[in-house]
């Protein structure tokens, strides 16, 4: 994208990317836009980075104008875009003042649209009530970048919309038009949708999506907390654990009666209590490997589908190789399978998160560093492309003028020689995507200390479990013991994806018994010991994972028999074991309770 087809016409652009007055913001589209048509009511927003205070008098002298929310509310997003452009291009906003004041747009305008929708369906229906007579609360439930505070400028908004309790509402000042209080909320949905989402002649306030709901497009708009619970524990699917790890109540946020206003947070503790155990497992849990391998290779693909022929659509700051998703997808991954143990890993902010696992050790300092800084850059990349045409879109511009205006807001050169945007960009996605793939290796690339990579020499998928053919591969005292095993009726119970974990377990470990690297009698010490946590597939998770965790094993195995009963007393020791530094270094008394002590800081 460097050549002459790109930017050769560069200097017929100069005089738009300068301005008059110097200011970059003036080339965005958007902000020309804006200008032309909101040019009386730019003043009404206060000076300096929205917050929810300025937005609040800035919405209350449209509301004086205008005499719809939804009008007012529209024209405010209007407002508040301009303002980011100038910050950001003009000012080089710090990137959290962007997000934040983004996100606190959505906070302000869910808020004002709930309150009034629930207002609405009270005076025709009365309130939905509990069981006890208590009203039955809605929560909307900010999903992703919303409830991690880390809105784009151009982004929709993931919602869920959840109530405590199921019931009938009191009906109207006559006692009539009672509905259930699922018909009540379903409609509040709407409405709210109606005051946010609508498209009218002064555009939207932010696009919605509910994709992210219990069954998806064909689940209910709004579902009960009980229904919610029974879902996570039947149907959760392991990638739906990543989108609640972010999830916060947005709205309401105010008494629906008009009363002084009242957080209500606190009366959210039962969904938490909910979400909590979904997302967080009480011991290590790696079975989210398989899932994000899948979902990432689903996004890969519908990414090179979409480049094909059109190379242009492969420099996708967000979706392409090395893009901003990837990023956070190794920080989730991380958090989801450590927030179990280490309640400081539950931060939804992807910049916090980073930092906190490289304080904890679960990442280099210096590979958090960079993936952080990779991340701000992505970021700021993505919200100049939205700038230029408010369009929900995260490709690089192929026009010249553009491109050569993201490159100077940034303070980069970019012209027909050489182009400094393009050339970090390459960079950092190259990093990003080094350290994505190492995470999402495969279980088997993992090296062992012969340096032979896990099951790379077992001659490809071996066969089923509970096949001769799989036998036959084993050494004699190994295989009759696998044949004992496959007799038993909780092995033939297992799923398949659990049968086919341990098929790969039992061949590495008869790999390792044939390289020397443990015993034979270690590998059939192995089989023993495995047997009683068959029903704890995470800890077959993590021994797939990481080869170099159940070599330790096959080593402490062969020691003597009493670690191998300790170890099936007490199997979550091996969690342990996948801590480098026990290796590394000699037992420190007074290191040991200090971190025992930080371990009983962070659950409190």
């Amino acid at each position: 994208m460097t050549g002459s087809g790109l930017l050769g016409s560069m200097h017929s652009n100069e005089v738009l990317l300068t301005g008059e007055s110097g200011a970059l913001a003036g080339h965005s589209r958007l902000v020309q836009r804006l200008r032309r048509r909101y040019a009386a009511e730019l003043a009404l927003l206060p000076d300096g980075p929205p917050v929810q205070a300025t937005m609040a008098a800035a919405y209350a002298a449209l509301r004086a104008i205008h005499s719809d929310s939804g009008t007012a509310l529209r024209i405010l997003r209007q407002l508040v875009m301009e303002r980011l452009v100038r910050l950001d291009c003009d000012e080089q906003a710090p990137l959290a003042t962007i997000t934040r004041a983004v996100t606190e747009l959505a906070e302000f305008a869910l808020d004002i649209a709930c309150n009034q929708a629930l207002r609405e369906l009270d005076a025709v229906h009365g309130a939905p009530l509990g069981p006890g007579g208590q009203r039955a609360e809605l929560w909307v439930v900010g999903m992703g970048k919303l409830g991690a505070r880390e809105l784009n400028v151009s982004s929709d908004i993931d919602l869920i919309y959840v109530y405590d309790h199921d019931g009938e509402t009191a009906g109207n000042a006559e006692g009539r038009n009672r509905i259930s209080n699922h018909e009540y909320f379903g409609k509040a949905v709407k409405a709210i949708y109606s005051l946010i989402g609508d498209t009218t002649e002064h555009g939207f306030v932010f696009r919605v999506d509910l994709a992210l709901r219990p069954n998806g497009n064909s689940g209910p708009a709004a579902v009960s907390l009980g229904a919610l619970e029974e879902y996570f524990q039947v149907q959760g699917r392991e990638w739906e654990r990543f989108a609640w790890l972010k999830s916060r109540v947005i709205a309401p946020r105010s008494c629906v009666d008009g009363a002084a206003a009242a957080p209500r947070e606190g009366t959210a503790t039962a969904l938490r209590g909910v979400v909590l155990p979904f997302v967080f497992r009480r011991y290590l849990d790696y079975n989210v490997f398989d899932a994000l391998r899948v979902l990432h290779r689903q996004i890969r693909e519908h990414a090179a589908k979409r480049s094909a022929g059109r190379p242009e659509r492969a420099n996708d700051v967000k979706l392409s190789r090395g893009g901003i998703r990837e990023i956070e997808f190794t920080v989730q991954l991380l958090q989801v399978v450590r927030g179990g143990q280490f309640p400081e890993m539950r931060t939804r902010s992807t910049l916090k998160a980073l930092s906190r696992l490289a304080a904890s050790g679960l990442m280099k300092p210096e590979s958090a560093a960079r993936l952080a800084e990779a991340y701000v850059f992505l970021r700021r990349v993505e919200h100049r492309i939205q700038f230029l045409d408010d369009q929900q879109t995260h490709l690089l511009p192929t026009g010249d003028g553009d491109l050569n205006w993201i490159a100077r807001s940034l303070g980069l050169a970019c012209n027909a020689d050489a182009c400094e945007l393009l050339d970090r960009l390459g960079e950092m996605r190259e990093f990003v995507a080094l350290e994505f793939d190492a995470l999402l290796h495969d279980g088997r690339e993992s090296a062992s200390p012969s340096g032979n990579g896990g099951c790379k020499s077992c001659g490809g998928t071996p066969p089923p479990l509970d096949s001769e053919a799989f036998a036959e591969k084993l050494p004699p005292e190994l295989a009759e013991r696998v044949r004992h095993l496959c007799a038993l009726p909780k092995v033939q119970a297992l799923r398949e994806e659990s049968k086919a974990r341990l098929t790969r377990l039992i061949a590495r470990a008869a790999q390792a018994a044939q390289r020397g690297d443990c015993t034979m009698e270690a590998a059939t010490r192995f089989v023993d010991w495995v047997e009683p946590l068959l029903r704890r597939e995470s800890y077959l998770a993590l021994l797939v994972e990481r080869a170099e965790v159940q070599q330790r094993l096959l080593r402490l195995l062969g020691l003597a028999r009493w670690p191998m009963r300790y170890l099936m007393r007490h199997p979550g020791v091996i969690d342990e074991l996948a801590d480098e530094r026990l290796l590394h270094s000699r037992f420190d008394a007074a290191e040991f309770a200090a971190e025992l002590e930080a371990r009983h800081e962070a659950w409190e």
